[in-house]
């Protein structure tokens, strides 16, 4: 554990944190909005778009085990400093890309670069924050999530429409600029761990983590969090629009009810996390998730305030929950391998997603008139992933 820091180098250090975030995140949902100028400029089909997507989640996955290697030999503030850096060239690459090949190799490479980022703010909150504290500075981090849908994503559409698609990752990159200048003042020197990997195989920190039953309770815990969130959320506005509930025009309500909710009660999240508990929180909150998840895939037509009280309901349900996960995940980890806990937590989180949604488009299908159906068997999946969550957050005990 770090020396505590000072109220305000706290804060400034969850700022640049929470920075490093928003633009990871904002750089990876920026693409599915973009889908209908890429597809034309590109001459692509939308299983083309779709790897373009998926290839991002796919090269964090593979980040998070690759870094297994590495993580716990660093200093924490160089080696995420010198991630951002690349992650932010990269971001800018896709800018100027000029063909789908160069496209492509260049959303991998942001990929790979930003999936080690979440995993890298998650450890130094770790080894930073005092256990009291963590669930409220594991809420103002994650609030990115919520700038990102509420802010992030309107603002590159609104540059893409006024001076083209690339301008929303030059964008980003800026916004790197002045997120890297913060963290390189506001992040201390972190490299009290690196001690306990000296001399040791590459593998060795990566076998300690997965020889520990804790800490695969732990990384069977995440899976299944995110497992049950993404059997559903890929295709809430497909959803919606096929199915007539919701006029393309209005989807921007969606996101923007939604994150403007999650943004708002994060930080209220993280303080009942504190109080109440990391895990007795995480738990209440799974429970009641499962009510919006069914609800959200029963929708018929209805006035729009009744659609998006649903949508809304949901966002924070998942929000409600990733919080108090987050918290519980990165108190399982054993401090002395906590960089390698959740670099293997990232690549886990990162193929969960992806297996979830491949699983979910497999369940839905498509009647003559062009509706999307049974999209409650996603409800009745993402309903068991949840009660798994459950049990599995009982046998999961913390480092204090």
């Amino acid at each position: 554990m770090h020396p505590p820091l000072t109220a305000r180098r706290e804060f400034l250090l969850l700022l640049s944190l929470a920075g490093i975030q928003f633009t990871h995140l904002v750089d990876f949902v920026i693409m599915m909005p973009l889908g209908p100028q890429l597809t034309i400029l590109f001459d692509i089909s939308f299983a083309e778009f779709g790897l373009l997507v998926s290839a991002y989640t796919v090269a964090a996955g593979l980040s998070g085990l690759f870094a297994t290697t590495f993580i716990d030999r660093f200093d924490r503030k160089h080696l995420l400093l010198t991630l951002y850096v690349l992650f932010a060239l990269t971001t800018v690459a896709c800018g100027i890309a000029p063909t789908y090949g160069w496209l492509m190799a260049a959303r991998i490479a942001s990929g790979f670069f930003g999936g080690v980022l979440s995993a890298m703010t998650q450890t130094i909150i770790g080894d930073v924050v005092p256990f009291e504290r963590r669930g409220r500075a594991t809420g103002i981090v994650m609030t990115s999530f919520s700038l990102a849908t509420v802010a992030g994503v309107p603002a590159g559409l609104l540059f893409a429409n006024l001076w083209g698609w690339h301008s929303a990752f030059f964008g980003i990159g800026v916004m790197c600029l002045a997120v890297g200048a913060l963290a390189y003042f506001s992040v201390p020197r972190l490299d009290a761990h690196v001690a306990h990997a000296k001399d040791k195989h590459v593998l060795h920190a990566m076998g300690q983590v997965l020889g520990e039953p804790n800490q695969r309770m732990a990384l069977l815990l995440s899976a299944s969090m995110m497992f049950a969130a993404f059997t559903i959320i890929p295709y809430i506005t497909l959803y919606l629009q096929n199915n007539q509930i919701m006029a393309p025009n209005e989807i921007p309500w969606l996101y923007f009810c939604g994150g403007a909710v999650t943004f708002f009660s994060g930080r209220w999240v993280g303080g009942v996390t504190d109080r109440v508990g990391k895990r007795e929180t995480f738990q209440r909150a799974v429970l009641f998730s499962i009510i919006p998840m069914v609800l959200t895939t029963l929708l018929e037509p209805m006035p729009l305030p009744f659609v998006l009280l649903v949508s809304t309901s949901l966002f924070f349900a998942m929000n409600a929950r990733m919080i108090p996960g987050m918290a519980l995940l990165t108190s399982a980890a054993n401090p002395k391998f906590r960089g390698t806990f959740m670099s293997l937590n990232g690549a886990v989180q990162s193929f969960s997603m992806g297996a979830a949604a491949w699983v979910g488009g497999m369940l839905l299908q498509r009647s003559p008139n062009g509706q999307v159906t049974h999209f409650w068997l996603c409800a009745l999946v993402a309903t068991s992933a949840s009660l798994l969550a459950y049990v599995l957050s009982k046998r999961v005990s913390m480092h204090a």
